[in-house]
């Protein structure tokens, strides 16, 4: 019996295979995740959610050809506390890089300094415990709040950063001067927020990268 309609069958489950190939890769590739844990500047207070921080991040990211879903996760008001008290609710199990830009209102209320700092390092510790990557944005504080403690609140973001070995992006607002903030002197306007989003997205790639080669190397053995 002739096995000509066996080799035809197994050549067009070959030609099949190969061609379903790329669209398998293409349904099983993941875009890195990236969730914001911040306050009303990141949650965009008094902008469309279009011209917002995790909108703007994630085409800043596009641009450098990272492949992205930012979610935003800033809640206007909260301080380091209420972030660290709402960390595992707000941060999702799939996010591969959480950017931490909190400590504005600790700032706008006075708060002692040592314990914004006691509050990033438990976020930042409570993220690497669950395999996250994290990059802490910084901020300095204006000498019109006294220049000691100005100083002493600037200087924990790279204290945190560096004693918990993680990457800084020293500050947020650098570069948003009174032209690009809104009414009250302190929120960014639109053009403002690209300027950070612009800043923040080459650190963030960096992390992304450096995450996923984390992912791809292999554990050691218990």
């Amino acid at each position: 019996m002739s096995r000509t309609p066996d080799r035809f069958f197994i050549r067009r489950g070959l030609v099949l295979g190969i061609a379903a190939a790329p669209f398998a890769a293409h349904a099983t590739a993941r875009k890195g995740v990236v969730t914001i844990l911040g306050d009303s500047i990141t949650a965009g207070l008094g902008l469309p959610a279009a011209a917002a921080l995790p909108a703007q991040l994630g085409l800043a990211l596009a641009r450098l050809r990272t492949a992205v879903v930012v979610r935003g996760a800033g809640v206007s008001g909260d301080t380091t506390e209420d972030g660290l008290g709402r960390l595992n609710f707000s941060v999702q199990a799939d996010t591969d890089v959480c950017l931490v830009a909190l400590g504005g209102n600790d700032l706008l209320q006075g708060l002692d300094p040592n314990t914004t700092k006691a509050n990033l390092a438990g976020i930042v510790q409570k993220l690497k415990a669950r395999r996250m990557g994290v990059v802490l944005a910084g901020m300095t504080a204006p000498r019109a709040v006294g220049a000691g403690y100005a100083r002493e609140f600037s200087a924990v973001f790279p204290a945190v950063a560096k004693a918990e070995r993680v990457p800084l992006y020293p500050d947020l607002l650098a570069g948003v001067g009174p032209s690009l903030r809104q009414g009250d002197g302190i929120h960014p306007n639109a053009t403002g927020v690209k300027i950070i989003a612009t800043g923040l997205a080459p650190i963030v790639a960096r992390a992304l990268a450096e995450r996923a080669l984390a992912e791809r190397a292999p554990r050691p053995r218990r």
